[in-house]
């Protein structure tokens, strides 16, 4: 076990020494050196759980890797790099130091590049597949850029499975939660499903539990879904958006090369 761990580091280390893995080197090395940084602090100040985040994160980084020495499969140091951006703004500025709560729309932007990056891993998944000669079936442009979408939209409705079960089974809330003014519910009815009750302006919502109360200012308080809707949504936009350019990249690959910044390609032997 330990001399496969030796020469996975051994590997790594080599790998991020080719010339064309130099500048990938350099920001892994930055931001594994904030993590570690960030990683001492919160051991000095005893949060655990932020302890474990960095942790996690670490072995995170080393995954394009693992990946590329696996699969045989090459990873563009650009989407590497957004990649490992990706990992730090998720879970080292976005968990760690809240910037889901102190920034506006930090959870929208990370769902969107989620969405992009998701569609350019099965977008290249299968364009793979249709270079290889033992692969017999060519599939259509059209075809290729519809799974990719379609893989990316799974992966972004599988998080969301997950992080309603994080919330039910250990009140994580990873569904935030929202302030809403205007609700429309037919349970605030005796009539029939077609004709809900709406009511509009609400100023506050008062919560009564066991023998205490609290008082919500603004509005009502929905429950994780205007979240879960607006990260599927803005996951479908940028799964559509590598969807579209990579059905034209396949259509004419001299004319969009740029976008081969984008997909993983298999390593040549």
């Amino acid at each position: 076990m330990f001399k496969k761990a030796k020469d996975f580091k051994k590997r790594l280390v080599e790998y991020y020494k080719e010339e064309e893995n130099k500048k990938v080197a350099i920001f892994y090395t930055v931001l594994r050196f904030l993590v570690i940084l960030c990683l001492i602090r919160e051991i000095f100040m005893g949060n655990y759980h932020n302890v474990f985040l960095c942790l996690l994160t670490l072995v995170l980084f080393v995954i394009p890797f693992f990946i590329e020495d696996k699969f045989k499969v090459t990873i563009p140091g650009v989407l590497e790099i957004i990649i490992l951006l990706f990992m730090f703004s998720a879970e080292i500025l976005g968990e760690i130091q809240n910037f889901y709560n102190i920034i506006p729309n930090w959870d929208t932007i990370l769902h969107t590049l989620n969405g992009f990056l998701a569609a350019a891993i099965g977008f290249s998944l299968i364009d793979i597949l249709n270079r290889v000669d033992k692969f017999h079936i060519k599939l259509s442009p059209i075809f290729v850029a519809l799974v990719a979408f379609c893989f990316s939209m799974t992966v972004g409705v599988v998080w969301e499975f997950f992080e309603y079960t994080a919330d039910s089974l250990f009140n994580a809330d990873m569904q935030k939660d929202t302030i809403v003014n205007k609700i429309s519910s037919v349970n605030l009815t005796n009539a029939n499903a077609f004709d809900p009750k709406i009511i509009t302006d609400i100023d506050e919502t008062t919560i009564h539990y066991k023998d205490k109360t609290i008082t919500i200012s603004d509005g009502y308080l929905d429950i994780g879904l205007i979240d879960t809707m607006e990260d599927l949504i803005v996951n479908f936009i940028g799964a559509l958006t590598f969807s579209i350019l990579g059905y034209f990249y396949i259509k004419k690959r001299d004319k969009y090369k740029g976008i081969e910044h984008f997909i993983p390609r298999k390593k040549k032997v």
